[in-house]
């Protein structure tokens, strides 16, 4: 879960929030990413970001009012 104060939507907090997103990303399938890149030419740093948005919606969010 994700603890967020209702309040602190600010561009700041979605960037911190990315971030940890594409740290749990790459924890979890950045060996799975590294093949497909490789097979694939594409950007590795592309395809975290792609699936640090995707893995955004699999998070529980808890607001505080």
């Amino acid at each position: 879960m994700v603890y967020l104060n209702f309040t602190d939507s600010s561009e700041v907090t979605q960037n911190r929030l990315l971030e940890d997103s594409k740290k749990d990303v790459e924890r979890k399938f950045g060996d799975d990413i590294r093949k497909y890149v490789r097979k694939n030419y594409t950007c590795f740093e592309t395809m975290i970001e792609e699936e640090a948005m995707r893995n955004l919606y699999s998070y529980t969010f808890v607001f505080k009012i």
